[in-house]
């Protein structure tokens, strides 16, 4: 493809996107959802309209645009944030994931799946999607402790599923056992952390002094692709090094807000493009694999999050009419998923096309109701508490 029609090809995903902004809008459905539809109207499954050299650049976008999600995710991690909020978002996070393992697993299971991939399963189910989350919060303008401790567990989460898949790799007998966990999660985890850490000291330091008060929007690019280019050159979780880059910087900048800034600004144009080519990319035809297991698998999945956001909600303190709103908001699930069941796929590749099956076809239910679901939760949130401070 020359350079000319790669360009007239992005032009068009961008004004595409602002088409989805206005249409998500005056429908009142999340823009996501709407740029989700777009692109797989787009896609192969529907007119073949983006071509191939543009799809392929969704993996380098997503690394960037996910990187710059995390980032921000991490800023939400502040001692102030934790202070009023860190209980409930430590036991929503373990809630959501140990209910979603043990029900979708054993569900599985008595259903008449091989215990082991029935476990790999309960273990992918954990996994969010911290981009069309975040993405929702900021189109709802929602900014209260409901939103604080639900961008909070999102933060996280991803990371207690990591650990939970590693384990359940481990029951599977499919790996070098315990010894080769520890090892995996202290390199994959550990790792990111401990370069999340390096990254954001500088970074926290330099921010608002370059510009006194002022931090550059170069500053806020030249974080975002440096936390993400040796994550990956170091093999760690890009995930967990932007989320642990952001709450360093969050808690130790002077100015951290206005660089948070900066990124909310620049970030919208690489979500365009990476919604649009993540609705082209999903392969809408897995839809017909789903059989009576798949079906199971969606409901047993969504069972998991209602019960674990109610359970963890309650042990953390939170009120019970704010309780169940977190289940329906934390549904959507999209990249990390697919991620676990590649990695399934190398280990156990005699259940590699049915995880991959199980999956995309989730992905691409989950992608599409999720969202919607945890916008009507932050509305049904706004609601209640304006009847409650007009009962007062």
């Amino acid at each position: 493809m020359d350079l000319a029609f790669l360009l007239i090809s992005f032009g068009v995903l961008f004004l595409a996107g602002l088409a989805a902004d206005q249409i998500g809008g005056l429908t009142r459905l999340p823009r996501v959802t709407m740029l989700l539809l777009i692109g797989i109207a787009a896609g192969d499954a529907g007119l073949s309209l983006i071509p191939d050299d543009v799809t392929a650049w969704f993996d380098s976008l997503s690394i960037v645009a996910l990187t710059m999600v995390a980032f921000l995710l991490g800023g939400s991690l502040t001692r102030r944030n934790l202070t009023q909020h860190g209980r409930a978002i430590l036991a929503i996070s373990l809630a959501i994931s140990v209910l979603t393992v043990l029900i979708v697993s054993v569900g599985l299971t008595l259903a008449g799946l091989p215990a082991g991939l029935a476990m790999i399963l309960g273990a992918i189910a954990t996994a969010t999607a911290p981009a069309a989350i975040t993405d929702v919060i900021h189109q709802s303008g929602a900014d209260n402790g409901f939103t604080d401790t639900l961008k909070g567990v999102v933060a996280i989460d991803d990371a207690w599923g990591l650990i939970a898949f590693s384990v359940m790799l481990v029951l599977a007998g499919q790996t070098d056992g315990w010894a080769g966990v520890a090892e995996g999660a202290l390199r994959d985890l550990g790792g990111a952390v401990l370069l999340g850490v390096a990254v954001g000291v500088p970074a926290a330091f330099l921010t608002g002094r370059l510009k006194p008060g002022e931090p550059m929007q170069a500053e806020a690019i030249g974080i975002v692709f440096l936390a993400a280019g040796l994550a990956l050159w170091l093999e760690v979780s890009f995930l967990v090094t932007g989320m642990t880059a952001g709450a360093v910087i969050a808690n130790l900048a002077r100015h951290h807000e206005r660089a948070f800034h900066e990124i909310e600004h620049i970030q919208w144009p690489f979500m365009i493009l990476f919604f649009l080519l993540a609705g082209a990319s999903l392969e809408v035809e897995a839809l017909l694999l789903l059989g009576w297991a798949g079906v199971l698998y969606l409901v047993l999945r969504i069972v998991a999050r209602f019960l674990g956001g109610w359970f963890g909600a309650r042990a953390g303190g939170v009120p019970r009419t704010e309780a169940a709103l977190y289940g329906p908001a934390l549904l959507p699930q999209a990249g990390v998923a697919v991620g676990m069941a590649l990695v399934a796929g190398e280990e156990l590749p005699h259940w590699a096309s049915v995880v991959m099956a199980f999956t995309i076809s989730s992905t691409v239910v989950f992608e599409l109701i999720g969202p919607p679901a945890t916008l009507a939760a932050i509305r049904r949130y706004a609601a209640t508490a304006q009847n409650d401070s007009a009962g007062d």
